[in-house]
């Protein structure tokens, strides 16, 4: 059947689009278009970008944390309390919990969250550094950030498990967040309030 594309090369641009996260084609097709009646310069500078971005783009070696350095800038500095770890599961949400103004400690972010059914297991995220983290001293409390999912709740109690051992004091954000919720899509105002009235959890 023919393309119904007056171009493959268009066509080609509006199929590499539509692979990213919630893009259609006719979305797709319309963001290509747009940049064809951007200038030459205009198009090769957003190329460069995102090319210069997925090459050069670093996690920080102590949160994991996307950074362009080593350190993240959360990490280094030094106005923040370091006697606190929020644990979150992705990028996203470190940014939705800044968001807040809420919160000024230290940041783990696991990169996923235990899930069964999907393969993901706890050696496939970042818990061990999170115990390394707790292990080494200074850190009084460990908040536990996750979305109020089945997934979630169980990675908690995993990893309270692994924390037991310490004298550290483990909390859950409040359930002011609706069960099933994502935290990244939780507005500021609720995560903010559910990040204040955290409560402790039983060590298991």
């Amino acid at each position: 059947m023919d393309s119904a594309y007056p171009s493959e090369l268009l066509e080609k641009a509006v199929q590499e689009f539509s692979k990213l996260p919630g893009i259609g084609r006719k979305t797709a097709l319309r963001l290509v278009l747009h940049l064809l009646r951007r200038t030459n310069e205009e198009v090769e500078a957003f190329a460069s970008a995102v090319a210069t971005m997925r090459r050069d783009v670093k996690h920080c070696r102590v949160c994991h944390n996307i950074s362009d350095t080593d350190l993240c800038p959360i990490c280094s500095d030094q106005r923040r309390d370091t006697s606190t770890i929020c644990v979150v599961e992705n990028i996203q949400d470190v940014l939705a919990v800044e968001n807040t103004q809420q919160y000024h400690g230290l940041y783990h972010v696991l990169g996923g969250i235990i899930s069964p059914m999907d393969g993901i297991g706890p050696s496939d995220i970042e818990i061990d550094s999170l115990v390394k983290r707790v292990s080494e001293g200074g850190i009084c409390e460990v908040i536990m950030a996750l979305s109020s999912t089945m997934e979630g709740d169980t990675t908690n109690f995993y990893i309270s498990r692994k924390l037991a051992p310490y004298n550290v004091r483990l909390s859950v954000i409040a359930r002011g967040i609706s069960v099933g919720d994502e935290l990244e899509y939780t507005d500021e105002v609720t995560l903010g309030r559910a990040i204040l009235n955290r409560t402790e959890m039983e060590k298991g």
